[in-house]
């Protein structure tokens, strides 16, 4: 039992003296964070590269595979985005009305310490772009749709007190782009630049599009202003058109339209119907260009509806409604608007045919009493005759 004993108080030291000398080990090893970590901008308006070198490396490390992570946000934003990579530069998009920080370290897998990682100090860098004109001079209201999924457009107003010779020039770069192009058809109000209207954009959908408005004036620096979003979630489709409405019988209604036209597919599309029952209006909303719906009440004698079109969420992760379509009505039962479309013009025959046969009545006896006078008249000049010829033979 004491041989016993003592194999497992041995076996107990002999695993803790390990673990210790592990974590001695492990304590040793250091590595360094990357060097020359920086973030340069090549001029597109935002997309901006994050670049570092390795860092210095014992002898005894050269050979390992090291990873980095790399931490970045805006300024003044909650949360850091993280990425794990091997490269020595990353790309993203930014706020360029605000400041940029970023910050890296190396990463030593587990094979090369003796099982466990090792990760560097942090490497610390920003960026801000060179602050000019004061934060009023800058445009107001930016308002950008792309109309159709086909032209885009953007309108803006001017900054607030701004000399009356400011202009503004906007510039805009997506990924595609060998640089950042101006406008080339601006929108003028008094002879200024308020808005743009963009040529056609190939293969730039699903993609970050980047703009920045600046402007100069002899009197003042203008502050640019600087605009990130993807053209899929500005679409402002046309509005459906043919619609209509089937009384099916005293409950079912059907509402019928035909898709917008232009290139949107007809998967992208969400709906939204406001329904109108006499007084009553509901909206509702579907994927498809047909709904059935039940009336509320059969003695209801007016139904309207009308139709708007979005993109959905499975084709954009926003969209703008389009226009509302024309209104389309149904009034009265319908059979009552058959029995009427049939009485009328039946009443108007049965009136006209009515008075056709008073005139000829009329006219049949205007012509036999002037028959009969006729034939009166006749007879007395034919008696008149025979009364002289009695009378002279009488003398």
């Amino acid at each position: 039992m004491a041989f016993i004993h003592l194999d497992v108080g041995f076996l107990y030291t002999l695993l803790v003296c390990t673990a210790f000398g592990s974590m001695l080990s492990n304590a040793e090893i250091k590595v360094n964070p990357p060097q020359d970590f920086e973030i340069v901008d090549p001029g597109y308006l935002g997309y901006l590269s994050l670049q570092w070198q390795p860092p210095l490396f014992p002898d005894n490390f050269k050979e390992c595979t090291i990873e980095y992570e790399l931490k970045y946000r805006n300024i003044d934003s909650g949360n850091w985005k993280t990425i794990i990579t091997k490269n020595l530069h990353y790309k993203d998009g930014f706020d360029l009305n605000k400041g940029i920080e970023a910050k890296i370290n190396t990463l030593l897998p587990a094979q090369c310490t003796n099982g466990s990682e090792v990760r560097s100090s942090w490497a610390e860098t920003t960026y801000w772009t060179s602050p000019q004109g004061n934060r009023e001079t800058k445009i107001q209201d930016m308002d950008c749709v792309y109309y159709n999924w086909q032209y885009l457009v953007c309108s803006w107003k001017p900054g607030m007190g701004v000399h009356f010779d400011t202009n503004y020039q906007l510039f805009y770069w997506y990924e595609g782009l060998d640089h950042s192009a101006e406008c080339t058809d601006y929108i003028k109000v008094n002879g200024k630049n308020m808005g743009c209207r963009f040529p056609y954009l190939e293969s730039s959908d699903y993609k970050d599009f980047y703009i920045c408005v600046n402007g100069s004036s002899e009197s003042q620096p203008i502050r640019p202003s600087y605009f990130i979003f993807q053209l899929q979630n500005i679409v402002k489709p046309m509005p459906p058109d043919y619609l209509s409405l089937t009384v099916k019988n005293s409950e079912e209604i059907n509402l019928k339209w035909n898709m917008p036209k232009g290139p949107i597919p007809a998967k992208c599309f969400i709906y939204e119907i406001e329904f109108t029952e006499d007084d009553t209006t509901w909206v509702t909303t579907t994927v498809e260009n047909e709904i059935q719906i039940t009336r509320t009440s059969n003695e209801s004698q007016k139904l309207c509806f009308l139709v708007r079109s979005k993109v959905n969420i499975y084709c954009s992760d926003d969209g703008i409604w389009s226009e509302w379509s024309d209104e389309q009505c149904w009034k009265g039962d319908i059979w009552k608007e058959t029995l009427v479309f049939f009485l009328i013009p039946f009443a108007f025959v049965s009136i006209f045919v009515l008075v056709i046969t008073c005139l000829l009545l009329y006219k049949q006896r205007a012509l036999l009493k002037t028959f009969r006078d006729q034939k009166a008249e006749a007879f007395e000049i034919t008696k008149k005759p025979f009364k002289s010829t009695s009378t002279f033979q009488t003398n």
